[in-house]
């Protein structure tokens, strides 16, 4: 399994931008995809996932100002994030997990975190007022 995050730089607040993810190794029909990021010094925070059947969850932070999709054909997977504050600036992780999960939000994310098998090296969101 292998993922390779990009598309992070340097965002005005109010801005938007689109991270992809090139996976590869594997088959995204057999994984739940996700997002976390991390700020040094703070934990992990699960941002958004999508399930092989096409459900989606959203931490409350990002919901409604982001969209995670999944392009089969290409293996990649996006998140598109608006209206960019911040307290968004961030490393930027994808991460997939063979777990079947289902729940509330933040009961899902939360699960997602815990149960990680591979993720990326990362982007760097830099937000900018």
């Amino acid at each position: 399994v292998q993922l390779v995050e990009s598309g992070g730089g340097l965002v005005q607040t109010g801005g938007s931008l689109r991270l992809s993810c090139a996976a590869s190794g594997f088959s995204l029909e057999d994984y739940v995809i996700g997002w976390f990021r991390q700020v040094p010094g703070k934990e992990r925070e699960g941002l958004a996932c999508r399930t092989p059947a096409g459900q989606e969850y959203y931490a409350d932070s990002v919901k409604d100002r982001s969209t995670i999709s999944v392009d089969n054909a290409k293996k990649t997977v996006h998140l598109q994030m608006y209206s960019l504050k911040s307290e968004d600036a961030a490393v930027y992780y994808c991460a997939v997990t063979r777990k079947i999960l289902s729940g509330s939000s933040p009961y899902v994310l939360r699960l997602f975190l815990n149960s990680m098998s591979s993720w990326g090296k990362g982007t760097l969101v830099t937000v900018s007022s």
